[in-house]
């Protein structure tokens, strides 16, 4: 399921979101098939919020989409962060 929310991510989003994939999980899950996962997309977020609401490891991701385009610099930065992020929690379901 996929939330896009036009401006910065509220916490109220995660409460307004966590009935859309209780929903599928109970009506429309097959045999078989893993838990349904929510993507809220926003203009913003504070990583921050994200942490302190365990959002960063459970079954709402937030994302955050660009409204204009970044410096390659920066976007290379985030894209390492991202890959050493996603290596860290393999490595941690791992365990």
């Amino acid at each position: 399921m996929i939330e896009l929310k036009l401006g910065e991510f509220e916490p109220q989003d995660k409460g307004q979101t966590e009935l859309y994939p209780r929903w599928l999980e109970k009506y429309e899950k097959a045999e078989g098939e893993e838990s349904p996962v929510a993507l809220i997309l926003c203009a913003e977020k504070s990583q921050e919020t994200i942490e302190l609401m365990k959002l960063d490891h459970g079954s709402i991701q937030v994302g955050q989409y660009l409204t204009k385009m970044l410096p390659k610099e920066f976007l290379e930065k985030k894209l390492s962060l991202a890959i050493a992020n996603a290596k860290e929690q393999l490595e941690q379901r791992k365990e």
